[in-house]
């Protein structure tokens, strides 16, 4: 099937330690420092470098989606391979209809249900899009998150490739500190939020007739299968 790509699996890899002093952290609980940190994100992102943000699972690290380039800096960032492809984040409901082949009942439900929220849902992509996020086999997993900062910085700039800002292998990160510690001065701009503390999303694949859950998570197989009116396969 075309999530057979890689979603919602882990790699493996080793952790590396950088040096951090030529990346900047913006503490988003100040108003004066989180202006100026999501302007310094959007920057970067227009420029095609990475960010990491916080969202309502774990902290992510992210780029321009449609940057091939920047998403395979992410990727290499996290000592990650193109079969492991990035999700998309996106900052409102509509933004979805650009992105994906069509949009069945199914999805429109879900989304209406557990959007912003731990839900994320694998479709066919629109065919005339040039993105390449890994090898999805025409497929997209998209999540809007539940997080004031997320939806400021995707509503600025669009789309954005964001995977667990950690390398392949080691636990994601919680904080800001975490994921700096990982990932150093690969990435220019830390957007601190606050601890992380919400659960992994949930992963529907709804590419077959049959919606089918890759991966439990933030919300139940019950809630999803109450929402769509049928049992899901796993």
């Amino acid at each position: 099937m075309a999530w057979r790509g890689g979603w919602g699996l882990a790699g493996a890899g080793r952790v590396r330690h950088y040096d951090l002093r030529v990346s900047t952290s913006y503490d988003c609980a100040e108003p004066d420092s989180r202006r100026d940190g999501l302007a310094a994100a959007a920057g970067a992102v227009r420029a095609g470098q990475l960010v990491v943000l916080p969202t309502d699972t774990v902290y992510g690290i992210g780029c321009d989606a449609f940057n091939a380039e920047a998403v395979r800096a992410l990727l290499a960032a996290k000592g990650r391979g193109s079969s492991m492809p990035a999700p998309v984040l996106v900052g409102s409901w509509t933004t979805i209809d650009g992105l994906v082949s069509s949009v069945p009942k199914s999805a429109r439900d879900l989304i209406e249900a557990f959007w912003p929220g731990g839900l994320s849902l694998v479709l066919p992509h629109a065919p005339s899009l040039t993105w390449e996020l890994g090898d999805t086999r025409g497929t997209v997993m998209l999540r809007m998150p539940l997080h004031p900062v997320a939806l400021e910085l995707l509503r600025e700039v669009g789309p954005m490739a964001v995977s667990s800002a950690n390398r392949s292998g080691s636990p994601p990160a919680a904080t800001m500190e975490e994921a700096r510690t990982q990932l150093g001065e690969v990435v220019p701009v830390y957007l601190d939020g606050g601890p992380a503390e919400g659960e992994a999303s949930t992963i529907v694949d709804l590419t077959a007739p049959q919606p089918r859950i890759l991966r439990e998570g933030a919300v139940t197989t019950a809630q999803v299968a109450e929402v769509l009116g049928h049992e899901l396969a796993s």
